[in-house]
């Protein structure tokens, strides 16, 4: 498929093109003799289309790299994260569904937990099925889907997942929050907190900007 690295059936919001690549797809499995290898012969609907660069929504005076403190840069996610809500919510309705429930809570329960942890403290654990260790991985992926959710509802943004990633890290005070959050898990002991710490919070090739 001529389609985006996680695009595997075309641009999101675009069901009558995904279903015919989708039909496409499972025409060869009619084929008498294979394995058959071939190209989908138009590419997606946004190939051609110039992509508006991301922006958080939501506007603050001062820009994340001039944060100072804890209490600032809590306060920044907090009203970030609650400027991003509508937007949140709109995606849900329109897309039926969302990725940023695998903990099961609510965004704010969320916001709780992770800023809890980046507070140093030690927050009960919500989703007393797994370890509070696991719950946090799971608190985080939930919040980086709430934001992703919320910037892609844009009308004209772009979808791209290196855009996605390029915004989040670049420009939310969320991403610092989560920088937090990973030195914390570095002073915990425990397997699943060292790896929070090392590899799952924050790609390895995003650390270079919180480098001190």
């Amino acid at each position: 498929m001529p389609f985006e690295l996680g695009r595997p059936v075309g641009a999101p919001g675009n069901p009558a093109f995904q279903k015919r690549v989708l039909r496409m797809a499972l025409d060869l499995l009619e084929r008498a003799h294979g394995p058959v290898l071939e190209d989908f012969p138009d590419d997606e609907p946004e190939g051609s289309a110039p992509e508006v660069p991301l922006a958080c929504p939501v506007s603050f005076a001062t820009s994340v790299e001039a944060l100072s403190g804890q209490s600032e840069l809590l306060s920044a996610f907090r009203a970030e994260a609650a400027g991003l809500r509508d937007w949140y919510e709109g995606a849900v309705r329109q897309r039926g569904r969302t990725t940023a429930n695998s903990t099961g809570l609510a965004p704010d329960a969320v916001i709780d937990f992770v800023a809890a942890f980046a507070m140093g403290e030690e927050p009960p654990n919500p989703v007393p099925s797994v370890p509070v260790g696991m719950a946090l991985k799971m608190a985080t992926e939930d919040l980086k889907a709430y934001y992703n959710e919320s910037v892609t509802a844009q009308p004209g943004r772009a979808t791209d997942v290196v855009g996605l990633e390029e915004w989040f890290w670049t420009e939310t005070a969320a991403a610092r929050v989560l920088n937090e959050v990973r030195k914390h898990c570095l002073t915990r002991e425990g397997a699943l907190f060292e790896q929070l710490g090392h590899t799952w919070l924050v790609p390895r090739r995003q650390l270079p900007r919180f480098e001190e």
